[in-house]
């Protein structure tokens, strides 16, 4: 089948070369023009804008934005939504909140239009592996996309999870854990790194990946890193979060499910973005005060 993407970073960009190499035809967009020109000579088909997207494509016209999550992607699906005709279907493979889906479903639906809140999960891998594909939406737009998904997935790898919001309710908590899983390795890491030994970190996460309760693909990934790079010492201890990870906390305190790990690793992550704490410093200044003890000075 044939279908508009929006955005060719680094998801877009491989999710179309997957959907070629499946057999589908994929009508690229992006700000940076060169980029869709890349792609369409590796067999994608070049459009200038999202109008001229909309122009190649047939019903129902099938487009994914896979741009970034708030403003972006909210006018890239009011200008699908203005050019689009009833029974065509906006697909948002982004990190959008599930409230925002949910709220875009209903609001499509009014114009006779579907939309489908697809989680994406693979990153730069996923070319090779396939992507993890959490897809909320109505059943018979979702059936239509069906062979789109496939294709991107790996087998067993893509679920429909239930109505607009759904599959972006699922990924919210998927890198929510995914949050905690990262904390409880980097923790257990500096751990074996401070030990009283010398430890090979690379050799213990390779063998680690061998008949080990705590092997995984992230424990893969920490194995790869520490092998470029034995000391990270070209990696800035500075940790982003993209939204998910508050939103998983926001989700657990409004249902009262305690989430004390997923909560902390976010937290951790604000720590990281400190050269110093100031309540750090606040503390040190009161042992101080009560106790007499030592102050390092700054």
């Amino acid at each position: 089948m044939r279908i508009a993407l929006i955005g060719l970073g680094k998801m877009g960009y491989n999710m179309t070369l997957r959907l070629i190499q499946g057999g589908h035809e994929v009508v690229v967009v992006d700000r940076d023009q060169a980029i869709a020109k890349d792609l369409a000579s590796k067999g994608a088909i070049f459009a200038e804008n999202i109008e001229d997207a909309v122009s190649k494509l047939s019903a129902p016209r099938v487009a994914w934005a896979m741009v970034p999550s708030g403003k972006v992607t909210d006018a890239v699906i009011t200008e699908l939504s203005e050019r689009f005709s009833k029974g065509d279907i906006i697909i948002d493979g982004g990190n959008s909140n599930w409230q925002d889906s949910r709220a875009n479903g209903a609001k499509l639906a009014e114009k006779g239009l579907h939309f489908i809140d697809a989680g994406t999960s693979g990153g730069v891998w996923g070319l090779k592996n396939g992507y993890c594909l959490m897809v909320g939406g109505a059943d018979e737009a979702v059936k239509v996309c069906e062979p789109i998904f496939k294709v991107l997935a790996p087998a067993e790898g893509y679920a429909h999870t239930g109505p607009a919001g759904a599959g972006h309710y699922v990924k919210m908590v998927h890198n929510g854990i995914e949050y905690g899983l990262m904390q409880a390795y980097g923790e257990g890491f500096e751990i074996l790194k401070t030990a009283p030994f010398k430890l090979d970190l690379h050799k213990i996460a390779h063998i680690w990946g061998f008949g080990s309760v705590v092997r995984s693909w992230l424990l893969e990934l920490m194995e790869a890193a520490l092998k470029e790079d034995p000391e990270l010492t070209k990696v800035k201890g500075w940790v982003e979060d993209s939204g998910e990870g508050r939103w998983t906390v926001q989700a657990s305190i409004d249902q009262n499910v305690p989430a004390p790990i997923i909560t902390l690793s976010l937290q951790m992550r604000f720590r990281s973005r400190q050269d110093e704490s100031w309540s750090a410093k606040a503390i040190a200044a009161l042992r101080n005060q009560f106790g007499g003890h030592a102050i390092k000075k700054a």
